[in-house]
């Protein structure tokens, strides 16, 4: 039953990413936080990723901004060893909260329409500040997305660009995780078993990308991030 809700998830978070380039991860973490252990669904989550990366990259070569992918990712670097010492040392009750937190800030900051001026070391900054959510929490997405939003940068140019760090910093931060033991079997097991519906979403986001109202199906998806980021934060802290 856990795995049927786990594929449910992927593959509705999946359809999501490839419908509106909306991150995997902002939508796939919180939920499958509700059917395994922390450790397991960030890590699951990274997995997952890394596979849709690798699947989308030989779309996206042609469109990257190099100059911007460096800064990210040298900030990315920067910011992966503070984000797996949180990863490691922190109570699991804490990254949940942190999560839940998390969805909230970004879901407001997104519907307010917030809007950051870019500097070069603004772009390093905010990519280290996602290379820690990266390795702390597998989630790299809502930094880049609230600061690049509004941005004059072409949209096959950006989600090039940030799709292309995500897969690195992904890479980065499991290699992390492995690194420090945290990584398990079931990791894998379960990766795998979900392997197949994170791909039948990517192909059926793909397939409805013209035919759904994206307006819609949005404001759904955050009315579903709060809902979901309140209860993270209140269950957590009920139990401390």
């Amino acid at each position: 039953m856990e795995m049927l809700a786990a594929s449910a998830i992927v593959m509705l978070a999946a359809i999501l990413h490839a419908c509106t380039g909306f991150g995997f991860s902002v939508l796939a973490t919180p939920f499958l936080l509700l059917v395994f252990d922390t450790a397991d669904a960030i890590q699951i989550n990274i997995a997952l990723s890394i596979m849709i990366s690798v699947v989308l990259m030989p779309r996206l070569l042609a469109d990257i901004d190099t100059a911007l992918l460096w800064r990210l990712l040298a900030g990315g670097i920067l910011g992966a060893p503070l984000g797996i010492l949180t990863y490691v040392y922190a109570d699991p009750d804490h990254l949940r909260m942190g999560i839940g937190l998390l969805l909230l800030a970004f879901t407001f900051f997104v519907l307010r329409k917030f809007r950051f001026r870019r500097s070069n070391r603004r772009d390093v900054l905010t990519g280290a500040f996602s290379g820690a959510l990266t390795s702390g929490l597998g989630m790299p997405g809502p930094p880049l997305m609230v600061y690049f939003s509004g941005a004059p940068i072409p949209p096959r140019v950006l989600r090039s660009t940030t799709l292309t760090c995500f897969l690195i910093t992904y890479s980065i931060s499991l290699a992390l995780q492995i690194g420090v033991g945290s990584a398990t079997g079931e990791v894998l097991r379960a990766s795998l078993i979900l392997a197949p519906a994170t791909g039948a979403g990517v192909v059926l986001g793909q397939m409805l990308f013209t035919r759904i109202d994206t307006a819609v199906f949005m404001r759904l998806i955050y009315g579903l991030l709060i809902l979901t980021g309140l209860y993270l934060v209140i269950a957590s802290a009920l139990r401390f």
